[in-house]
């Protein structure tokens, strides 16, 4: 059982791995461990003052990795899934293992749709998201920016060009959008 205070027992043999994978076990021999007095294993010394944690109220169903039998004993709750985001992140646990590429590139989508769903929420605020300010656009004006680039060997130098494409880039496309969707609005209501 996992997460309690005793030692976990080990699934096959020392041998059998051995065996099965070249090299498992090379740090196996106590004079190749230089740590090997702090590892020695304690049954009265395990350091736990429990036999199993007290558990986490779950207010909401908790994403969790399919390796897991059940959620740890504590979990965090500052951030709980909501919108598409949220979704991704739930599919991405439900059908993907954490060894798997598919798992994490469905977070890291689910990253960047928080961040668009989050920049959409604020234009429903009296102080809407404003890309000019928070992305420091300014500051290559008033800050020494291009003064800082040259003949300072800088290694982000290489992707400078591309940069303004990357962060000016998806605002200019939404704005685009937006005004292409409102010249058709305006166009089929004259009919």
């Amino acid at each position: 059982m996992t997460y309690t205070s005793e030692r976990p027992p080990i699934a096959e043999s020392s041998g059998s791995l051995r065996a099965r994978i070249p090299g498992w076990g090379a740090d196996l021999d106590p004079k190749d461990r230089p740590s090997v007095p702090k590892l020695q294993w304690q049954e009265d010394k395990s350091g736990a003052h429990w036999d199993f944690p007290e558990r986490q109220p779950e207010k909401w169903p908790r994403e969790r990795s399919i390796e897991h039998e059940f959620l740890t004993p504590v979990f965090g709750t500052s951030c709980p899934p909501k919108g598409l985001s949220g979704a991704l992140r739930k599919f991405s646990y439900r059908k993907y293992s954490e060894g798997r590429a598919a798992h994490w590139l469905l977070l890291l989508a689910a990253d960047r749709v928080d961040a668009w769903e989050s920049h959409l929420r604020s234009f429903a605020t009296l102080r809407p998201d404003n890309p000019v300010t928070e992305t420091g656009v300014l500051s290559e004006f008033t800050r020494h920016g291009f003064s800082s680039r040259v003949g300072k060997n800088r290694a982000d130098v290489k992707h400078h060009l591309v940069d303004p494409v990357i962060v000016a880039g998806p605002w200019v496309l939404a704005a685009g959008l937006a005004y292409s969707a409102v010249r058709k609005v305006l166009r089929w209501r004259r009919r």
